[in-house]
């Protein structure tokens, strides 16, 4: 075998063809990009629900959070994330909505909106339309009023 094809590895004195040593160094390199995590394909928004009443929630109340592409007036808004569950304390109640970007469409309007239920009847909910861009630049923790339902 020529010299000039072979390369010497001092650690385990041997000689190797260097097609074996590429075969190996990209085998590694694979084996590195494979483990790689990939980017995350999710964004979110972080909030709190409060209302100026100075009255305490129930402890059977629920808070339903949902993120919303509201462009079409003529159509049902189309929820990109919702929240729902249990209240756990007293207000401000802290929300967290996930999405994904690419659900994101240029020129379109987003709006988050919330309601608090107790027993299925509705207490609270949201009466102004709390807009949000999706660019990575809107203020967190956002803050979303709600107000008594009449």
């Amino acid at each position: 075998m020529p010299i000039d094809a072979c390369v010497l590895l001092a650690s385990m004195g041997k000689v190797l063809p260097m097609k074996k040593i590429a075969l190996l160094a990209s085998m590694a390199l694979l084996a590195a990009c494979q483990s790689a995590t990939p980017p995350s394909t999710t964004a979110s928004l972080d909030g709190e629900v409060f209302y100026l009443q100075r009255i305490a929630l129930p402890p059977n109340a629920t808070l339903s959070v949902s993120l919303q592409d509201v462009s079409l007036a003529d159509a049902p808004a189309v929820v990109l994330d919702e929240q729902s569950g249990p209240i756990k304390g007293q207000v401000p109640l802290p929300f967290h909505l996930s999405y994904d970007p690419a659900q994101v469409k240029p020129g379109h309007r987003y709006a988050v909106s919330a309601r608090i239920e107790v027993d299925g009847q509705l207490m609270f909910i949201t009466t102004e339309q709390h807009a949000v861009q999706l660019d990575g630049k809107d203020p967190q923790p956002l803050k979303v009023r709600v107000n008594a339902a009449r």
